[in-house]
């Protein structure tokens, strides 16, 4: 129990007082068993012991499923690709490149799938075999910009451009 002031303490029903139910949890009563139990209204895991603080149910997912489209530049980390052994666009005209793509992908009925063709066609990242698919990736995988972006998109989202030291991307989020 925590001897923090600032966390309000509620009573049990013995009178004793406990601190609030982590994030995501609820109390109820079991009808058939006429007893209190705790459900996590995210999960659906239900539990007859009161869950702890390490129980919180966290705001972000542990991992993340993306597709990207990479277009890299002169001053990319490794100027080169599967689809060109020198690259020597300018960072302005990699940006400029993958606004189009992404306009194109706006403009699409069926946006996932015209992501993947552009992706399999014209990223720079070898990733494009797959039409982008990066599969899941946990915290501190990827570069930091890119799992930012990444983790701040909802599912079913597509980001803006991108910046990283591998080049200009654009990142779309299935799960």
């Amino acid at each position: 129990m925590s001897d923090d002031p600032s966390i309000k303490k509620q009573k049990n029903n013995d009178g004793i007082a406990v601190s609030p139910l982590p994030k995501g949890w609820e109390k109820r009563m079991s009808t058939s068993r006429g007893r209190e139990y705790y459900i996590n209204r995210t999960t659906g895991q239900s539990q007859w012991t009161r869950p702890s603080a390490s129980d919180e149910v966290s705001s972000s997912p542990s991992s993340v499923h993306c597709y990207h489209l990479l277009v890299k530049h002169r001053d990319s980390r490794r100027p080169s690709s599967w689809r060109s052994e020198k690259i020597t666009r300018t960072k302005e005209e990699a940006i400029d490149i993958l606004k189009k793509y992404r306009d194109e992908i706006v403009g699409s009925q069926e946006k996932l799938e015209t992501f993947m063709k552009l992706a399999g066609e014209y990223s720079d990242c070898s990733s494009a075999k797959r039409n982008g698919d990066l599969g899941f990736f946990k915290r501190n995988q990827m570069e930091k910009p890119f799992e930012n972006a990444s983790y701040a998109l909802k599912v079913g989202e597509m980001s803006d451009i991108v910046e990283t030291n591998s080049g200009v991307h654009i990142i779309y989020r299935v799960a």
